[in-house]
């Protein structure tokens, strides 16, 4: 296990931005406000500039460890894919010539600020994870009803919406129903959230599935946005953080399929290498360098199988 006190990689909590103010972190990503009106006149908006960090999270805790180049990884995947949607979007401008400090340069991206609605949009397209765990309980997920006989891996006759309750740093989202998001943020909001989110996994999954990649699912989230009265696609987007894709050349249902994510990290956390229980109150140890190569190398092949360039 490593002890090195001081993790390789690019940690922003720390971090001093002239003409930019600090104003929250979350797992990954830090935002900071312009203290420079000149930002602001730019832009011709309120904004926010999001840094993305090299930490990692798992079984929700902030790993002491970090992944060298997971932020910009998932900077420059989102802005890739940004560029793929036809669906209105918070970037306003991401290289200093934008504005962003040179520091945080590609790592970083100025967005519109939104009025975030307190949903996590997901599509699924296969059973997995917690749509699978339900699905064994009740036959459902998110108390949509799914045919008898589905396994670890199956591929849905449709995507569905199944959404989720923001939860704080630190604890597990919930599912919910339809009806639930409706309660939140009415009907007419809640049919745009669902319309949109199926959209951008269908146009996804095409894309995907053409460079060998199958996307299970994916989570994203919207605001609506003052300036133009529109709901608008936040956050990052189909990143291996916020979305499953699986190789599928070795796509076989039945099982648990490889990752395009913090897998290995996972994988070792729970093992008796480790030393960890789970448990506990014990935040996890530190990763050894084998680790954080190996879910470094996992991030870089995704952005490159996807995008079809290379990571520098």
């Amino acid at each position: 296990m490593s002890n090195d006190p001081a993790p390789r990689g690019f940690n922003t909590k720390t971090l001093d931005l002239p003409g930019w103010t600090h104003v929250y972190s979350g797992k990954v990503r830090d935002l900071y406000e312009p203290a420079d009106e000149a930002v602001l006149q730019r832009m011709g908006q309120d904004c926010v500039l999001v840094v993305a960090s090299d930490r990692i999270s798992a079984y929700d805790h902030v790993l002491s460890s970090l992944i060298p180049d997971k932020g910009r990884i998932l900077t420059q995947l989102s802005l890739w894919w940004f560029d793929q949607l036809d669906v209105d979007h918070h970037v306003l401008g991401s290289t200093v010539e934008d504005g962003v400090p040179a520091e945080v340069e590609g790592r970083a991206m100025i967005c519109k600020k939104l009025d975030m609605f307190p949903v996590e949009c997901i599509a699924r397209g296969y059973l997995t994870g917690s749509g699978l765990q339900e699905y064994k309980a009740s036959g459902t997920v998110c108390s949509i009803p799914l045919p008898e006989g589905l396994v670890d891996g199956s591929r849905l006759d449709r995507a569905i919406f199944t959404p989720s309750a923001k939860a704080e740093v630190g604890e597990h989202d919930e599912n919910i129903s339809y009806d639930a998001v409706v309660a939140m943020v009415g009907d007419d909001i809640a049919g745009r959230l669902s319309e949109l989110t199926l959209k951008i996994y269908s146009t996804a999954e095409k894309i995907t599935r053409e460079r060998g990649i199958i996307l299970a699912d994916t989570k994203v989230e919207f605001g609506y946005d003052p300036v133009t009265g529109l709901i608008t696609l936040g956050d990052e987007v189909l990143t291996p953080d916020s979305s499953r894709f699986w190789d599928a050349a070795t796509y076989q249902p039945g099982q648990a399929q490889p990752s395009y994510d913090k897998q290995y990290v996972r994988d070792w956390l729970t093992s008796a290498e480790s030393g960890w229980d789970r448990s506990s109150d014990t935040p996890p140890p530190a990763l050894p360098n084998e680790v954080v190569d190996r879910t470094r190398g996992r991030y870089v092949e995704a952005y490159e199988k996807l995008t079809g360039k290379t990571f520098a």
